[in-house]
Order: C-alpha cells, then structure tokens, then sequence
C-alpha cells in the first residue's frame, strides 16, 4: 500500500506527546536535500518534451504511419509521471486507442500499453478486458500475466492474482521479485515484503537499471517506514533522488518524515509547497491541509481542501480520486449522503476490502454500528491489514461493545504511529 491516504481528522490544540518517553531524534536535514527539491526541470522531462514534439512532427508528416501513435502515447505518459497533468494520460489514451483500432486489438504489446493506461486512470475491469484479449493472443505472453496479477490484485480477486503469480514464478526476474513483495505486503506480512524488495533492488542495481533503481529504492524506502525504519527510509528517498532530482514521490516520501517523525510541520509545508508547484497532481493538497491541521491553521487547511475540490471536479480525473473524496465528505464535511455515492462507485468499480471499508464507515458515521460491523465481519476483517482500516475496526468493534479486540488493535496501531501520522496517532490514543 502507498502512504499518505489519511484525510482529515479532529484538529489538535497541542503537540501530539510520543507514544515513547524518550526524546525521538530529527532524522531529516534539510542539507540532504534542498538541492533536490529546487524547481528545476530535469533531463528527463526536456527529453519526453524532445520525443513528443519530434513524433508529433513526424506523424504530421506521415499521417499513414501509425507506431508514431504508440511513440506518441509514450511521451505523454512520461510527461504525466513528471509533471501530473492528466492531460498528457488521456492524450496518451486517445493515442493508444487509435492505434488498437487501426490494428484491430491484434497486437498485444499496444494492447497491453493501453491496459497500463487504465491503470493509472483506476479502470481496472475495463484493463481487465483488454489484458484477457493479449493473453489469448499470446504474443510475449510473461508480459501480459503478469499484468494479470497487478489487475486481478487491484479487483481483490485473490484467487486469481495468485494463480497468475504462480505462472511467471521466476526468483531471478525483477518483475516476478516486486510481485511477491507486494502479494506479501496484501497479505499484511511486512517482513517478507521487505526481503523480497530488497531482493529486488539488488537485482536493480546489479543490472545497473535507473528506473529500476528509483521505483526500487521508493517502493523499498515505503516499507522501511511501515516498519519503523525511518531512518533506512529516509536514506533510500535521498538514493532516489541522487538518481532523479524531480522524483516527486521521494520528495513526499521526505515531506512525510519532516511531519510526521520529525514534528516540523513549517518544513514540511515548504517542501510540498515546492512539489505542487512542479507537480499538479491534486493529492498534495490534502496532505498540505492535514498538516495545517496539526498545526490549528485553519485559514491554511480550508483552502487547500478547496484548491483539492476544484482540481479533482475535472472530469479527466474519472473514479481516480472517489475514494478521497468518499472519506472528505465523511471526515470533514460530515456529509453521509454525499459520500454515499462515491462510495458506491467505488465498489461497483473494485469491490475490495478498501471499498467495503468505506461502507462500514459510512454506516458508523450515521450511527448504525450492527450495520457496521456485519460489513466489517463480512468484507473486511482478516482480508486487509492497511493501519487506517484497521483503525476503522477498533472504532467499530468500540462502538459495538467488543471491547477486547478494540483494545488488541489499539496497541498494534501504535506500532503504525508513523505511518498514520500524529492526527491520527490521538484518535488512536483516545479509542
């Protein structure tokens, strides 16, 4: 699981006091890495911006050569992970879906490549469909299963994502490595996650592979934190970043630390100030309000909370963002009926345990615990061990009476503190 899904919660009118008596050392210092986070534009993004003009020129010149298509859908997908305007993933689309119709979904690795697309859009059944067609085709067939897995993990078909595992089992391949890692993690067994990417980063840099390297050391630096390794996670953001100086991700990663670990809220705030004026993506918005929270500024919290609104009500976002906007409605707005809704799409969309989650807390908030915990019981419990859902147990076991497993969850969550943050850490306190 990624960080950084917490939403608002109550605001605090003090510093929040450790769950340990001893003094936590800072780990983060700002020498490490202001030269990283400085507005520049990287040798990447001018490259992505060369190869989108130079193929657009061509395709102008030769309408008839369609593969310029899938060059172009590759540009545009670049220049979406650099800068964060979901424009560059639709025009990537539009591109990959011209190409599928003029070879009429006959080739797999375009097939695939607009699978990917829907991905990142959030429109796993729809990639579904299209990776269910590469595979009958059978062209570079390892590919295209192990896209299975992704896509069938991302539904919560567990059954069908581990038989797919098992079809590319291969201890020496990279892909095969972060697969299991990340059926581990689902699993809610951190450990063996953690040796099998640190597995995987050592095939990384043996292969000497920068991207491999950066999405390694991320994705590893993540876990390190779940695991309260704060200070390896914070060594592996800066790795990242040495690599990729416009990685915004490690820079979130160091934001993250700067807040939550380290209780710099200012620091941390100017860090995500830098990364949302180089990176549009709307998320930051609402860790830039859950910080102003801690630190009781509601002026500050109120208007990124609508700057967050006005970004996602573009409608390119699609179902990207309703889990977020589920919880916003819950969290801070109090507006069940609102939430409802996006609740409700999200499971038509992915009927996972996250979106049961929801509904469980939806009915929590209205007041109707029975309801509550017959989802929980039924949908969740034991299907996913993300801290945030585990805290929405507590709280629903609290409310139902169920005492000893209220307080069992309470004392693991407080092993999470880190990862949920200080907000979080005094609701926890409080069940």
């Amino acid at each position: 699981m990624k960080t950084f899904k917490i939403i608002i919660y109550t605001i605090l009118t003090s510093v929040i006091v450790s769950c340990s008596t001893s003094k936590k050392t800072q780990i983060a210092d700002k020498r490490d890495y202001n030269k990283y986070i400085q507005n520049i534009e990287t040798a990447s993004t001018s490259l992505a911006q060369t190869e989108l003009n130079f193929w657009q020129e061509k395709l102008k010149n030769q309408p008839t050569q369609y593969p310029y298509l899938s060059k172009l859908a590759k540009a545009n997908t670049l220049l979406f992970s650099e800068k964060g305007d979901i424009s560059y993933l639709i025009e990537a689309e539009q591109k990959l879906l011209e190409i599928n119709q003029k070879t009429n979904y006959n080739k797999a690795s375009y097939v695939r490549s607009l699978a990917r697309n829907f991905i990142s859009q959030h429109r796993f059944k729809e990639s579904l469909e299209l990776l269910k067609k590469a595979e009958i085709n059978g062209e570079n067939l390892n590919a295209t299963q192990k896209m299975l897995f992704d896509v069938y993990l991302e539904l919560g078909d567990i059954q069908n994502a581990s038989e797919y595992l098992a079809k590319i089992e291969d201890y020496s391949d990279f892909d095969y490595l972060i697969r299991v890692s990340k059926r581990y993690d689902h699993k809610g067994y951190l450990s063996s996650a953690i040796r099998f990417m640190e597995k995987a980063m050592k095939k990384a840099e043996e292969a000497n592979d920068k991207d491999l390297k950066v999405w390694s050391y991320t994705n590893l630096a993540d876990f390190y934190g779940h695991n309260g390794q704060i200070q390896d996670s914070y060594n592996l953001y800066l790795k990242a970043l040495e690599l990729d100086n416009n990685n915004t991700y490690a820079k979130k990663g160091i934001a993250w630390i700067v807040y939550s670990h380290d209780k710099n809220p200012d620091e941390a705030l100017r860090i995500l100030d830098i990364i949302s004026n180089e990176h549009s993506s709307p998320d930051y918005y609402l860790l830039k309000a859950v910080i102003a929270e801690f630190k009781n500024n509601l002026t500050i919290k109120e208007s990124n909370i609508e700057v967050y609104l006005s970004a996602v009500k573009n409608s390119s976002y699609g179902v990207m963002y309703n889990q977020h906007l589920a919880k916003l409605y819950l969290e801070e707005f109090n507006d069940t009926s609102s939430a409802l809704s996006y609740i409700e799409k999200k499971i038509e969309s992915r009927s996972t345990p996250q979106s049961y989650d929801l509904l469980a807390w939806y009915y929590y908030k209205n007041k109707d615990f029975k309801k509550a915990l017959e989802v929980i019981n039924t949908y969740v419990v034991d299907k996913t061990f993300e801290p945030e859902i585990q805290y929405h147990i507590a709280e629903i076991y609290k409310a139902n009476g169920i005492n000893d497993k209220a307080m069992a969850l309470k004392e693991e969550l407080l092993d999470s503190s880190f990862e949920l943050g200080p907000l979080m850490t005094e609701k926890i306190l409080n069940i």
